[in-house]
């Protein structure tokens, strides 16, 4: 009797650590999805014990069913796109992107090695000049060379980022106050339906002209350039963030309205408690969408801003027209919707850390 007791008692414990593994992968599977990682869920489970079957079945779903349609979409890039000829020569197929792709991170490393090679013999230099006590000739100076494509990139995101902040801060409390009050809706309603189908290209004028005549003293960490795009990208992105929010806001539980009215609750403790919490996820909505917008939206304003990012990398190459050009087009514009994509996965994956804790 004892050892089957012993048997029974070991059997359950497997099977509760075995639970428990599941329960943990259940939880991580919802990161995953958010991430764009849910092909990592079959492969957990799997290792530890589920039926392979079903969940090769899954992994095929979600892993092998997209890679053969990227696959597919390469073979089809590369095998017509030599027959397209333009003013350049043959639109450049996958291996012609990739190699161009390649050269343009050497470029980037070499322009890094240039960058320390400067700054060592700068700090050379003045270390002599300390040591001879000519402190007063000690000079240091930033390192001037040409932005790389990694560095304008990032001049990309610094600027769609200060341009979704600005319109994230101005939407989010208007969109609050439209759908907590039916007179401010209609009174701010017209002005979004007429504004929100504006052109960058109809913005951007309006905004150099605003930016020049106000932002007088332009700092080195925000050109002026660097102003004009985000301000131009936050007029064309904050229109869903407040529609979703004014929506969210007004669809929320009456009855919770109400037992803020009962319970005599300031109006910053009811946005705070009962109204945020409830329209968490339209809120979220909003901002994705108005991010993906600000970033379609930067690619225009930094051509005509000149503001040194991926806009103006695409339109130099445009203007350059060597035989590399396209294919440096073409890398642009997969960087473009790679990052464009990621974005769009970090603000899903936050939305679903704050709505899950907020609905907990």
């Amino acid at each position: 009797m004892t050892n089957a007791s012993d048997i029974i008692d070991g059997a359950a414990a497997r099977l509760e650590r075995k639970a428990a593994l599941f329960a943990r992968i259940s939880r991580a599977s919802r990161w995953l999805d958010a991430l764009g990682l849910s092909w990592l869920t079959p492969l957990l489970r799997i290792a530890a014990g589920d039926s392979p079957r079903e969940q090769l079945g899954e992994l095929k779903r979600v892993l092998v069913i997209p890679l053969v349609g990227i696959a597919l979409f390469l073979l089809a890039w590369g095998s017509l796109a030599p027959r397209v000829q333009t003013s350049l020569g043959a639109v450049p197929g996958p291996v012609q992107v990739w190699e161009q792709a390649v050269n343009l991170w050497a470029d980037h490393r070499a322009e890094r090695d240039k960058e320390t090679a400067f700054h060592a013999r700068q700090d050379e230099r003045n270390r002599q000049l300390l040591a001879e006590g000519k402190s007063g000739m000690v000079k240091v100076r930033a390192y001037t060379g040409k932005p790389t494509y990694v560095d304008q990139i990032i001049t990309s995101l610094k600027t769609v980022g200060l341009g979704f902040v600005i319109a994230t801060a101005i939407a989010v409390p208007l969109g609050i106050a439209s759908g907590l009050s039916a007179a401010f809706n209609g009174a701010i309603n017209p002005l979004i339906q007429i504004f929100k189908p504006v052109s960058p290209l109809a913005w951007l004028p309006i905004v150099t002209m605003v930016v020049s005549a106000v932002y007088l003293d332009p700092s080195e960490m925000l050109p002026k350039s660097l102003v004009i795009s985000a301000v131009t990208v936050t007029l064309c992105s904050l229109w869903p963030t407040l529609i979703n929010t004014a929506l969210g806001v007004s669809s929320i539980d009456k009855d919770l309205v109400n037992v803020g009215k009962v319970l005599q609750l300031s109006t910053a403790t009811t946005i705070r408690k009962l109204v945020l919490p409830s329209a968490l996820p339209l809120i979220f909505t909003g901002l994705r969408l108005s991010l993906g917008v600000g970033w379609m939206v930067l690619i225009a304003a930094e051509m005509l801003a000149q503001n040194p990012g991926l806009g103006k990398f695409v339109w130099d190459e445009f203007q350059n027209g060597s035989s590399q050009s396209l294919a440096k087009i073409m890398v642009a514009v997969l960087t473009i919707g790679l990052i464009g994509f990621v974005l769009d996965r970090i603000m899903f994956a936050l939305q679903s850390a704050f709505t899950f804790q907020a609905n907990r």
